[in-house]
């Protein structure tokens, strides 16, 4: 690495410009393939390399900067409202908006309101569009990045018009195009590798998420952003639960196909922004599709013939902690002394505890 970088900043070498183009080509080809092959086994090893080249061909030294003119922002009133919102604040936290452009700003609006209840995000969705309206704006379900999941949805829209702004949809033709699935596989597994690819996708564009799985790192959340290590190793983690899901399926053992299940929710759960998400949001409920699913193979195991007893732990957190371990205290978000989210859920399974895992605000 050093020759490289010593022949990179030997002057008025043509060896040196045959070099750099070379490694900007490297660096293209490699950032696409990761994009495209998110679970390959050399992923972290290939986000080492990409991290290598940016500090080669970007080095935090260079001298010239490049100065951007920006247009005035249109959705200014928008954004001084939406960051004075005392609502909002309690529900996101003491994290303004802080985009540059009209078109980030939208987006940026839009996957903050992901985290709130459905009844305020459609709110301030609504003032959002009328907002970008009066600057003569449209809405377009057309303008939108597909992730891959089980269905299609449109999350928010684009804008064309005064004002450009790619949406966010899920994909059901994406997710088959991932070819993540095996033929014949249960829909209850389609739901799970539909995580495991939106996930995989969503992580790299909203920097608020953080992962709180206790078997990667158990004393905090730790946020994803710009950490390649703690993003790789939970997304591996998450795709060896999925595994270890499959597997049990395949087997006539009820209960370690329970125990596979509720490891899987945790890991699904365990994504979380920070403060966490309103039980009741766009991505509390999709988190819950998850749990719905455990709910029915619980009840399966207690058909069975098996005693089996699972609780989402919720409410007063002095009121759930004999029924959890290793919680996580935060000082942001909710209410003082309240779980505000249930990470792993409390199991009692022929008369054997299983404790859960929350969240919970402080009490001061």
């Amino acid at each position: 690495m050093q020759h490289l970088r010593e022949l990179l900043t030997t002057e008025n070498s043509e060896l040196a410009r045959l070099l750099r183009f070379s490694l900007h080509g490297l660096e293209a080809a490699l950032m696409q393939a990761h994009q495209e092959y998110p679970l390959d086994p050399g992923g972290q090893v290939c986000a080492q390399v990409l991290q290598e080249l940016q500090d080669l061909l970007h080095p935090a030294s260079a001298t010239a900067t490049e100065i951007t003119v920006r247009e005035p922002c249109k959705l200014i009133d928008l954004q001084a409202a939406f960051n004075a919102d005392s609502e909002l604040n309690f529900y996101l936290g003491n994290t303004p908006l802080n985009s540059q452009s009209d078109g980030e700003l939208w987006q940026e609006i839009h996957r903050k309101l992901l985290r709130v209840p459905e009844n305020l995000a459609t709110i301030w969705r609504q003032r959002a569009l009328e907002s970008a309206q009066a600057v003569g704006a449209i809405a377009d379900d057309e303008n939108v990045e597909e992730l891959p999941f089980i269905r299609d949805e449109i999350i928010y829209p684009g804008l064309t018009g005064t004002i450009q702004a790619q949406g966010l949809s899920l994909s059901q033709q994406a997710f088959v195009n991932a070819g993540f699935t095996q033929e014949n596989q249960s829909e209850n597994l389609n739901l799970l590798a539909g995580f495991i690819l939106l996930y995989t996708k969503f992580v790299k564009k909203e920097p608020d998420l953080h992962h709180a799985l206790k078997t990667v790192f158990s004393f905090d959340a730790i946020s994803l952003h710009n950490n390649i290590e703690q993003h790789q190793q939970y997304l591996e983690a998450l795709q060896d639960r999925w595994h270890r899901t499959q597997k049990s399926e395949e087997n006539s053992d009820e209960i370690a196909n329970l125990h596979a299940w509720i490891d899987m929710d945790e890991a699904i759960h365990s994504l979380v922004f920070m403060p966490p998400a309103e039980r009741y949001s766009w991505w509390g409920n999709l988190q819950q599709e998850s749990r719905r699913i455990l709910k029915k193979v619980a009840d399966a195991v207690t058909k069975a013939g098996h005693e089996v007893r699972i609780k989402q732990l919720s409410g007063l957190y002095a009121d759930v902690c004999q029924f959890s371990k290793d919680d996580l205290q935060v000082d942001c978000g909710g209410t003082p002394g309240e779980v505000l989210t249930c990470l792993r859920i409390y199991a009692r399974i022929n008369q054997e505890e299983y404790p859960g895992r929350v969240m919970f605000r402080g009490s001061r």
